[in-house]
C-alpha cells in the first residue's frame, strides 16, 4: 500500500481557509515571462504585494542577494514583519504552478507539502529545472513533510472547497503534453489520494489565449463550499463564446455529495487584449482570495466595476482590491498564477 497524504488524514483547504503566509516567486529581469516590460511590471507586483501583506505574511523566493536588495528597496513601505526572503532561485514567477501543494490535517504535523512533477505546461518554456525543485526546497526551509508525486499537476489546473470537491477541466489534465501513461481513472485517484478529495467537476476548454492548456483559474472558481464562479463572454462571435457556455452548462449539470446543485454566479470577460498578434488570457476568474482581502485583477475595462460587484457579492467579508494587470497580463498569467497559500 502507497502512503498517500489522503491516508495520513491529509486535505487541500479552500483558497479562502486562514493563511499563514502567501509565497511568491519574484521574476528575473532576464526571465521570459515578462519580455521587454520587466520595469513595467513591477508597480503591479508592489501592489499585489501590498495588498496581500496587510493581513498575512508574504514569503519571498529570490534568486540572488542583488534581486532580494531590490526588493527590500521597493517593499519598503511594507512592515518588515510582513515580509521574509527566501534563497530559492526559480525560472519564473509563476508560482502558483511550480510552488508547493500545501495539505493539512487536525494532529500533528498539521501541514506538509506536496511535491508534483513539473515540466512548464507541457515543455513549453524551458528550462525549468530550478522550478521543479521549488516545492521540496520550501518543505526542507520549513521543516515541513513531503510527499512527492510524478504526475505533472499545475496549481492553477485545480481548486477545491474544502470539503472534498474539486474544480479542473479535461483541455489541461488529460493534455498529452502532461501525463500521456496515465488514464483518466488514475488521474482520479492521484486527485483524490492526494488533495483528499472524493469528487471531481471536469470541464471542458478552456479560454483563447491561454498558454497553459486551459487553467481552471482562468475559468471557474469556487467562493464557498456550494458556490463557483464562472466567466462568460457575451459576444456571439468571440472564439470564448461556445467554450464557456459549454462549461457553464456542465456546471449547472453537477450534484453536489448532498444532492443539491451548484450555486453558480457569473463573471463577465474582459474586453479582448492583443499584443504583438497574441491574445493575452486576461480573465477577472484569476483573482486571489487573502485573509482578509481578494486581489482581483482588473484591466481598465468597462466590464472591471461589474466583475468587483460580483466578487463583493461572492466575499461580503472581505475587501475587493482591484490591481492593475494590464501589463502583468503579458506574462500570460495574474493575481492567483503568481501566487500561493499556505494555510495556517
Amino acid at each position: 500500500m502507497i502512503s498517500t497524504p489522503f491516508k495520513n488524514g491529509y486535505r487541500m483547504p479552500a483558497e479562502w481557509e486562514p493563511h499563514e503566509a502567501t509565497w511568491l516567486s519574484w521574476p528575473r529581469r532576464d526571465g521570459i515571462s515578462f519580455p521587454d516590460r520587466y520595469d513595467q511590471v513591477i508597480p503591479g507586483l508592489i501592489a499585489m504585494t501590498a495588498a496581500i501583506a496587510e493581513s498575512e505574511t508574504v514569503r519571498i523566493n529570490v534568486s540572488s542577494p542583488s534581486m532580494e536588495a531590490d526588493l527590500r528597496k521597493w517593499l519598503k513601505h511594507i512592515p518588515s514583519e510582513r515580509l521574509e526572503f527566501f534563497p530559492i532561485p526559480t525560472n519564473e514567477p509563476w508560482c502558483r504552478d511550480h510552488g508547493p501543494v500545501f495539505i493539512k490535517r487536525s494532529e500533528a504535523p498539521r501541514t506538509a507539502i506536496i511535491d508534483f512533477g513539473y515540466n512548464a505546461w507541457g515543455g513549453k518554456y524551458p528550462p525549468f529545472d530550478k522550478d521543479d525543485v521549488v516545492p521540496t526546497r520550501i518543505a526542507e526551509l520549513l521543516g515541513l513533510p513531503l510527499f512527492k508525486h510524478d504526475m505533472v499537476l499545475e496549481g492553477g489546473s485545480i481548486d477545491v472547497n474544502g470539503e472534498g470537491v474539486l474544480l479542473t477541466t479535461e483541455s489541461c489534465l488529460l493534455h498529452p503534453n502532461r501525463n500521456p501513461s496515465l488514464s483518466r481513472a488514475e488521474i482520479e485517484w492521484v486527485l483524490k489520494e492526494y488533495l483528499g478529495v472524493h469528487t471531481i467537476i471536469w470541464l471542458g476548454d478552456g479560454i483563447e489565449g491561454d498558454d497553459t492548456d486551459g487553467h481552471i483559474d482562468d475559468l471557474t472558481r469556487f467562493v464557498r463550499s456550494d458556490t463557483v464562479v464562472t466567466v462568460m463572454e457575451d459576444h456571439p462571435n468571440d472564439p470564448n463564446f461556445l467554450p464557456l457556455r459549454e462549461n457553464k452548462e456542465r456546471l449547472e449539470a453537477v450534484r453536489l455529495p448532498d444532492g443539491k446543485k451548484l450555486r453558480i454566479l457569473t463573471l463577465p470577460m474582459p474586453a479582448r487584449i492583443d499584443r504583438e498578434g497574441l491574445r493575452l488570457p486576461a480573465s477577472y476568474a484569476n483573482f486571489y482570495i487573502a485573509n482578509t482581502s481578494v486581489l482581483l485583477p482588473v484591466f481598465d475595462d468597462p466590464h472591471d466595476a461589474q466583475a468587483q460587484e460580483v466578487l463583493q457579492e461572492a466575499f461580503p467579508t472581505r475587501k475587493i482590491v482591484p490591481i492593475d494587470s494590464r501589463e502583468i497580463i503579458w506574462g500570460l498569467g495574474a493575481m492567483h498564477c503568481l501566487t500561493q497559500q499556505q494555510p495556517k
